[in-house]
């Protein structure tokens, strides 16, 4: 049986942080205590002496590109560079070639990631105008939940009927998971843009095409939808201070049933980025103003927001270094996302604790995964060593993505992840990756 022991670690786990020993055994924690010695010679034996040790973050919300996008990214590559990033379980999204709105071309992702995955995976079942009948036939114990664009984004999936939308609020108990963007909203001002410019628009204006009004009409609706039907909901990438209104943090996380997410992106650039990043930056939902920026960090500090996830969507650099009306939106950051958050807490914006809360314990809670996101015995062994005194850069020759860029390229970050581990098994060791794919299927305790 394969042995693990880190010792002199700074374990962090609910709300605090102490310093002792994990022993693992196989896949599973099964120790956690101020002193272990080893059981045998054949342990190995981890010193995180002045590190940081967290459970292995769970990114609820990626974009892989398989099947059927794999230029811009795979299943492999992708989950190789979350690891390395101490990213270890991932929920991807349905918006692959062909999009992932049967239960058949739903189980082929999951056959394609049993065979390929370094991290732990699970994938949604996307939600379309009339697909309804195969939405319902999802398992909740091994698929994390549904997902509905309520507006257009990479792979159009929107679902803008509305009696179709409330059928599938209504008759599921899954968590329903949404992009929210207003279509219509965002239909008049790109015809504004396009009659000021022509082609030649900006993309500093990307923020007020996809605008605060188009971010919060969808998602007011889909709450409104949500209280009207009893439907559990999840709004992905928030990236407005206007939305902060419309969620609660005044009762527990595990009652509530409407949580929100926010994304690296809307936490680290702002409007004034795009001058110098460009459309290297263009997502959907926008990254917006200061001002929103800031009243989303506000939102995630006083548990007004749950969860902070990456929307990893990678294009490749040639697609992404065309106009602003052809360059699609999204970009890679399930390596940096870890270290990005340590850089906030080194710049005094938020707490180690409160970053495993959101990254790790949280998206746990919410898609009720089983027995992971958190460091304790019997729970499976998915961990990251973080050292938060290894000053590094992110250059094109560390860069995992299959794309070969990151928008966060050129950034000095300070705290880089040693270690990971994945179901007890080291994947990734002082930055160099191991050729082992650890990963497996996510199941869900509902």
């Amino acid at each position: 049986m394969n042995t693990v022991l880190i010792k002199n670690a700074k374990i962090v786990n609910e709300g605090q942080i102490f310093e002792g020993d994990v022993l693992i055994e196989g896949e599973l924690i099964t120790a956690v205590s101020e002193s272990i010695s080893p059981k045998s010679a054949n342990c190995k034996i981890i010193d995180a002496e002045g590190n940081y040790l967290i459970p292995g973050a769970i990114d609820d919300q990626v974009h892989f590109r398989e099947p059927g996008l794999t230029h811009k990214g795979d299943i492999e590559s992708e989950s190789r560079a979350a690891i390395a990033g101490g990213i270890t379980s991932f929920i991807e999204q349905p918006n692959t070639v062909p999009n992932a709105v049967t239960q058949e071309l739903l189980e082929e992702k999951y056959q394609i990631a049993s065979q390929s995955s370094y991290a732990n995976y699970s994938f949604m079942m996307g939600g379309t105008n009339d697909n309804l009948e195969e939405v319902l036939k999802t398992n909740p114990k091994n698929v994390a939940g549904i997902k509905l664009f309520l507006g257009s984004s990479t792979g159009n999936m929107l679902v803008d009927n509305e009696e179709v939308l409330e059928k599938i609020f209504s008759s599921t108990k899954m968590l329903i998971a949404v992009h929210c963007e207003d279509e219509a909203t965002i239909k008049a001002n790109l015809e504004k843009y396009k009659a000021e410019f022509g082609e030649a628009i900006p993309v500093t204006v990307h923020h007020l095409i996809r605008s605060e009004e188009a971010c919060y009409l969808s998602s007011s609706k889909a709450i409104a939808l949500a209280k009207k039907t009893g439907a559990r909901l999840h709004v992905f990438h928030l990236s407005t201070a206007k939305e902060m209104e419309l969620f609660s943090n005044t009762i527990p996380l595990e009652e509530k049933q409407i949580t929100a997410e926010v994304c690296i992106h809307h936490l680290w650039f702002t409007n004034d980025d795009y001058a110098t990043k460009g459309n290297f930056i263009k997502w959907n939902p926008a990254v917006k103003t200061a001002a929103d920026r800031d009243a989303i960090w506000k939102a995630l500090l006083n548990d007004t927001i749950d969860v902070i996830a990456t929307d990893h969507a990678p294009h490749t650099l040639e697609e992404k270094s065309g106009n602003y009306l052809k360059a699609p939106s999204g970009g890679p950051l399930v390596q940096h996302a870890v270290v990005a958050m340590f850089e906030a807490y080194h710049q005094g914006k938020i707490s180690i604790e409160k970053i495993v809360e959101k990254m790790c314990h949280n998206p746990a809670k919410i898609f009720k995964i089983e027995k992971r996101g958190f460091i304790k015995e019997g729970y499976y062994a998915d961990l990251a060593i973080v050292n938060i005194a290894k000053p590094w850069s992110v250059q094109k020759e560390n860069i995992l993505y299959k794309c070969g860029w990151s928008p966060l390229e050129g950034t000095n970050f300070k705290s880089r992840v040693e270690y990971t581990l994945v179901n007890g098994q080291i994947v990734n060791q002082n930055g160099k990756i191991k050729e082992i794919k650890a990963g497996k299927r996510l199941l869900f305790d509902r």
